[in-house]
C-alpha cells in the first residue's frame, strides 16, 4: 500500500464512523393526542430524529404539518403516525379534523 491507498482509507474509514453515529444519535419522540389537544406545544428535536404522534384520543384525527409534506390521513383512536424530520425550522402542526389543535416542531 502506498501512502496515498492508506489516506484514502482512513478517509473512508473517518465518513463511515461519522455517518453511523450521526445515525444513531438519532431519537424517536413521542406526541400524544387526548382531549382533542397535543401534549405537547412545541418540541424541539434535531433533523433525523423522528415523532410519533399516539392517538389516545376517543376520536379521530389527521396530523398535518405543511414543512416536511407529512399528512397521517384519517387516524383512528389507538393508531400512531410517525414522521421523520428531514428539515430544520419551525414546522407548524395541526390536525386537519380540529382546527384548535396545534403544535409547533423546532427542528436544529
Amino acid at each position: 500500500m502506498n501512502a496515498n491507498t492508506i489516506l484514502y482509507a482512513a478517509g473512508c474509514l473517518f465518513v463511515a464512523v461519522g455517518l453511523s453515529a450521526a445515525a444513531a444519535a438519532a431519537v424517536n419522540h413521542a406526541v400524544n393526542q387526548k382531549g382533542k389537544t397535543f401534549s405537547l406545544k412545541e418540541l424541539k428535536v434535531a433533523v433525523g430524529d423522528s415523532i410519533t404522534f399516539v392517538n389516545d384520543d376517543g376520536v379521530k384525527h389527521n396530523i398535518l404539518i405543511k414543512g416536511l409534506g407529512a399528512n397521517s390521513g384519517m387516524q383512528d383512536p389507538g393508531q400512531e403516525f410517525k414522521v421523520t424530520i428531514d428539515k430544520g425550522g419551525k414546522h407548524k402542526v395541526r390536525c386537519g379534523i380540529h382546527p384548535k389543535m396545534k403544535m409547533t416542531i423546532v427542528a436544529e
